[in-house]
């Protein structure tokens, strides 16, 4: 969990936030959305299972809409 906050803040210090939030509200996010069980990543962040959350973003990643979300966010963090 440490990195995605590093990545959070890191962002937010560019200010990238509204850009985040624009990949969030796209297309490929709402899909995303949609495939994520809530439950189970507020079980995994609650808990401190980082195990879990590994298992569930590796699930997101293995997707065309993970990949190209992945993808814009590793752009944003090179501008």
């Amino acid at each position: 969990m440490q990195n995605f906050e590093s990545i959070g803040r890191e962002l937010e210090r560019r200010g990238k936030t509204e850009d985040i939030r624009k990949l969030a509200e796209s297309a490929d996010g709402q899909r995303l959305g949609q495939m994520i069980d809530a439950q189970a990543v507020e079980n995994a962040a609650r808990s401190g299972d980082g195990e879990a959350m590994r298992k569930i973003l590796s699930g997101i990643l293995t997707t065309a809409e993970g990949k190209r979300l992945a993808e814009s966010v590793r752009q944003l963090m090179q501008d």
